[in-house]
């Protein structure tokens, strides 16, 4: 199932190929072993409060939303071997590095998980 990223301020498509990480196995697996990742593309990690970079061969942006999708806390450009924690988090969006300026995504701004063909972003 194609899953795309919606900023409901903006109405713009924040990335067209979304990855759901729901399993405990998902969530611990990530983006490790990964080279980089799409410009287009993000992983969401549901539920999840707080994410380690450790072992990442790239930077990226992340974005923790809380249960209703306002983003909560977003770190641009995290380095690999940081952690990025938000206590009210629910689900953490990761993106490729530079994806958050790109698409203007702003602290409190609210994203939508939509499934592909129900927007008209």
């Amino acid at each position: 199932m194609a899953r795309v990223l919606v900023n409901e301020r903006t109405r713009e498509t924040v990335a067209t190929a979304v990855e759901l990480a729901a399993t405990r196995q998902s969530r611990r697996r990530g983006l490790l072993g990964r080279d980089h990742l799409d410009a287009s593309a993000a992983m969401m990690l549901v539920p999840c409060a707080a994410v380690h970079t450790a072992f990442m061969r790239f930077p990226i942006d992340i974005v923790v939303i809380d249960r209703h999708g306002f983003a909560v806390k977003i770190m641009k450009d995290v380095r690999p071997w940081s952690i990025v924690a938000a206590m009210r988090g629910h689900a953490v969006i990761e993106m490729a590095a530079g994806a958050l300026k790109r698409h203007q995504v702003w602290l409190g701004d609210r994203l939508t998980l939509l499934t592909r063909g129900h927007h008209d972003a």
